[in-house]
């Protein structure tokens, strides 16, 4: 009887060879693997005041669309210009746009704004129009491939301010945050405020750190 070997032999494809993606080939015609955007996430606490690197872009996030851009008014006073919202592109093309297109035109003028900050060294304040991966991964992506710090503030509500529709999506982002986990989403720091916490924070700056005497 003959003993059989005592290891396994497995053949690999051309393009799923080394141990790393970047050492993988890629077939001829096959897509770009996406850019690894992952960071250290560190979670911050409630602050009177919030100091960001300039041409940072922060993403501010919630369920209520009114609580969300009354957060932005009161502590961005010095950068409302940096704040970027799909809801008011909509308001300016309604009807300046033939019906039916006005979702993909504000796309486009709010991703060429964003651009054009960026490119500048700007920083860029999205008032995020939903609670979905998807759309976090879209500006997270544009801030990467213009090497910026990439940050996140989550605005909580009451229960009763969120749509039923929402409440899968926005458990995912808290549990992400709470264990640290958006990193893996790109983001830099994530804050996240409810209650009286929201009110604690009286301002967004965006300014170098402060040089050590």
């Amino acid at each position: 009887m003959t003993t059989p070997p005592s290891t396994r032999s497995v053949k690999f494809s051309d393009d799923e060879r080394g141990g790393w993606s970047s050492d993988r080939p890629r077939r001829e015609g096959a897509p770009n693997r996406p850019a690894d955007v992952s960071v250290r996430c560190q979670v911050l606490g409630p602050t009177d005041r919030m100091r960001y690197t300039p041409g940072s872009l922060v993403m501010i996030v919630s369920p209520d669309h009114a609580e969300r851009d009354r957060f932005a008014r009161r502590t961005l006073l010095e950068d409302q210009a940096a704040v970027l919202s799909l809801d008011k592109v909509r308001t300016l093309l309604r009807g300046r746009v033939p019906e039916g297109q006005e979702e993909e035109r504000a796309s486009q003028l709010i991703d060429a704004a964003a651009a054009k900050r960026f490119a500048a060294g700007e920083s860029v304040v999205i008032a995020a129009d939903s609670l979905t991966f998807e759309e976090r991964d879209h500006w997270v992506r544009l801030a990467h491939a213009n090497r910026r710090p990439r940050h996140l503030v989550l605005i909580e509500v009451g229960r009763d301010r969120v749509a039923d529709e929402d409440r899968p999506a926005l458990n995912d982002l808290r549990r992400k945050l709470d264990a640290g986990e958006l990193g893996d989403e790109g983001f830099h720091t994530a804050l996240r405020l409810s209650g009286p916490t929201i009110g604690e924070l009286k301002r967004i700056v965006f300014r170098p750190p402060p040089r050590d005497e």
